[in-house]
Parts: structure tokens; C-alpha cells; sequence
């Protein structure tokens, strides 16, 4: 059995890419999108008509509504190939404004389901500050179920289970990308490897306490570098996987076991945590790798939707 099937038997597998057209070999259960990856895909050139169709099929459209009418189109591809659930992002520029985050969202799933799409087969996503996991609380009571993303602290993730989202998605690499480069020419890669990679620490953590206290959040680690930070985390609830390190997975047979543990997890002696604002802001203030890296992927995540909406006004100019 190759690895990618033997962590599937303790995992539910999610790819993490725009790229449809890849997803069947792998047989995820679910796929992951996010505006980087969608900004990858629409210029390539068997994705690029996507867009000039949503253009031209919603001319006269506001720009906004064009970005969601274009990422809701991706949406529908990948859930005509995967069998379970689609995450679709929020504008990451609404990531401090409760309001239009929801208002976001409910548009995002009329979208969905003037296309046929039922509401639980997507997910919202939305970043893992305050304002958005209020407003992901806000959409659960509605029946919304919303990706926490861009989640890089225990802390985020208590606030998270606080307001009974339906999953977060905890990023491996880029806590990782932040010890390796606080540490320098000191990093040990063989040392930090495995179950004691940083960014593996931070998602068994999350996972652990979750467990302990029957919280029924689902976590799904995200955001890999390497095979060895995927097998360290079999067992997880779910693991959202880029096409390249899938074909890595079903490239190899060496071993996976599971490396995390419900039942144990449950007998673990952990004291309960409970955040409101001041409290959140001030413990997230505290870790410097999750203020950093939260606001840095908000930056990062806006600048290419930024780029999206550049593409869609040319094709609009071109039409």
C-alpha cells in the first residue's frame, strides 16, 4: 500500500490546489481553495476561459461580485470531481470587519446554491482573527459552516471551538518557515524533524486539547513543506494536501502509523481555557510567531486578490 492510501485508512485526505483537473487521481474526500491558488490557476491557459466566461457572462456586474461569482465557478468544478466539501475564501481585507465578512459569506452560498450546490458541501473560509471568528459564529447559528484559516496558535483555536465552527485549519509550513528563520544558521533540520517540527507541535496541541475536552471542531492541518510533517500528523480529523506532496504520498510505500490519538488524548491532564476579546488579544499578542504569521498571510492573501480583480478588469476591458 503506498502512503497516500495508508493515510487515508486514519486520515481524511483534502487537496489543497485549484487545479481540478489534478484532483481525480487522487481521490480526495474534499479540496481546499484560497485567492493565491486560484490566482495560479486562471493563468494557466486551461483554466484562463473560467474567468473571461464569468466576465462576460456578468459584464455589467460590480467587481466584488465578480471575484465571488469566479471563485464560486472554481468551487463547482472541484465539487463535480470530490465527493464531499469545497472551502471558499472570504476577501481577506475583511478580515477585522464582522459585518461584511458575514455578508460575504451569505452571498458566497446564495452563489452556491443558485448553482445547484447544497449548503453542506462548503465551507466558508475566513481568517482566524476576532472579528472573523465572531463572524464565523455568527454564520454557524445560520447554518453557514465556516474553515477557520490563517490559524497558527492554541489560542486561535480555543476561540475557535468557543464559537462552535465547524473546522479550523492550523498551518504547518509557515510556523515551521517562522522558527527555521528565527533560528538561523542554529536550525537542526534532522532535530526539528517529524513529531518534533514546530509547526507539528502547534496542530498535535490543538488536537489534543480538542480531544480532551469533546470539542467537536474538526482540525485539519494544513499548509505542509515536507512528507515528514504529514505522516507526523496521521490520525488527524483531516490533512489538506498540495497535488505535489499527494504524488509524493502515492510515490512511496514507506510505513505511516497513526501518530495521533483520540482515546489517549482524552486521559491527558489539561486545564480547561476560556478567551473573550481582551483576553484573546492579549494571549495572541503574547506569541509573536502567530501575530506574525497571522497578519502576514492576510497581507499576502490580499495582495493576490488584488491581482485577481487586476485580471478580471482586463478581461473586462478585452470583452
Amino acid at each position: 500500500m503506498n502512503q497516500l492510501n495508508a493515510l487515508k485508512q486514519v486520515t481524511t485526505v483534502v487537496a489543497d490546489t485549484g487545479n481540478f483537473q489534478q484532483l481525480a487521481q487522487y481521490r480526495p474526500q474534499d479540496a481546499t481553495t484560497n485567492p493565491s491558488l486560484i490566482l495560479k490557476a486562471v493563468q494557466q491557459p486551461q483554466y484562463a476561459p473560467l474567468l473571461h466566461e464569468v466576465v462576460q457572462r456578468f459584464a455589467d456586474a460590480p467587481l466584488d461580485d465578480l471575484m465571488d461569482r469566479l471563485l464560486v465557478r472554481f468551487g463547482c468544478e472541484i465539487l463535480a470531481v470530490v465527493p464531499g466539501r469545497v472551502s471558499t475564501e472570504v476577501d481577506a481585507r475583511l478580515s477585522f470587519d464582522t459585518n461584511a465578512t458575514v455578508t460575504r459569506a451569505q452571498r458566497l452560498i446564495e452563489l452556491y446554491q443558485g448553482a445547484g450546490v447544497p449548503i453542506d458541501r462548503v465551507l466558508i473560509k475566513i481568517a482566524a482573527t476576532w472579528e472573523g471568528i465572531e463572524a464565523a459564529r455568527l454564520l454557524e447559528q445560520q447554518g453557514i459552516h465556516t474553515n477557520l484559516t490563517l490559524l497558527f496558535s492554541k489560542v486561535q483555536a480555543i476561540a475557535c471551538a468557543q464559537a462552535k465552527v465547524q473546522l479550523i485549519s492550523p498551518f504547518v509550513g509557515r510556523i515551521y518557515d517562522w522558527f527555521k528563520k528565527q533560528a538561523g544558521s542554529q536550525w537542526d533540520e534532522a532535530a526539528m524533524a517529524g513529531a518534533n517540527d514546530p509547526g507539528v507541535r502547534s496542530v498535535r496541541e490543538i488536537y489534543q486539547y480538542y480531544k480532551r475536552f469533546g470539542i467537536t471542531t474538526e482540525v485539519m492541518g494544513a499548509s505542509f513543506r515536507n512528507v515528514g510533517q504529514i505522516v507526523a500528523l496521521a490520525g488527524c480529523d483531516l490533512l489538506t494536501i498540495a497535488p505535489e506532496l499527494l504524488a509524493q504520498l502515492e510515490a512511496s510505500t514507506a510505513p505511516v502509523l497513526p501518530a495521533l490519538d483520540a482515546q489517549a488524548a482524552r486521559q491527558l491532564d489539561i486545564a480547561p481555557v476560556h478567551y473573550d476579546e481582551a483576553s484573546f488579544r492579549f494571549a495572541l499578542n503574547e506569541d509573536a510567531m502567530a501575530t506574525e504569521k497571522l497578519a502576514e498571510g492576510i497581507r499576502a492573501f490580499a495582495v493576490d486578490t488584488r491581482k485577481l480583480e487586476d485580471l478580471l478588469r482586463q478581461a473586462g476591458a478585452g470583452a
